[in-house]
């Protein structure tokens, strides 16, 4: 309570206004694991996970985006698909890592299970390398 014993709370206002949107970029602490993740991920050669992939028929998500994805996800304890998917619409850090893509759980779950199974010795030794270089 104040001085004068009347309570003042901050205040609230779900519907202001902005000039401009705030960029999602500006919300990322400088610090963030994510943005090492994000750093590390595209400094790594990704070749051999983007040989996984067949062209023709519809486009496919990046397979950089996807790798970042499930980083972020495994460094947060998160293993489920469905729960990755879930932050990529509601996790800022996630959006942000996503590049505002919204990846379905099924792709998510190929990825992983399909594409990256393959490569995933040779991407990981990258990223161990790189650490211990650093």
């Amino acid at each position: 309570m104040g001085q004068s014993g009347k309570v003042i709370f901050k205040q609230y206002n779900q519907d202001q206004a902005y000039l401009l949107p705030p960029s999602i970029e500006e919300m990322i602490e400088e610090n963030h694991p994510v943005r090492v993740i994000n750093s590390v991920i595209e400094k790594i050669n990704i070749e051999p996970l983007e040989k996984q992939y067949k062209g023709g028929g519809a486009s496919s998500y990046s397979p950089r985006m996807l790798l970042k994805v499930l980083v972020y996800s495994y460094l947060r304890n998160i293993y489920s698909s469905r729960k990755m998917e879930e932050m990529t619409k509601e996790n800022i850090h996630m959006m942000w890592l996503s590049g505002m893509s919204k990846p379905d759980h099924h792709t998510i779950n190929r990825f992983r299970s399909e594409r990256l199974k393959e490569v995933l010795r040779e991407i990981f030794s990258q990223v161990v390398t790189m650490l211990v270089e650093a």
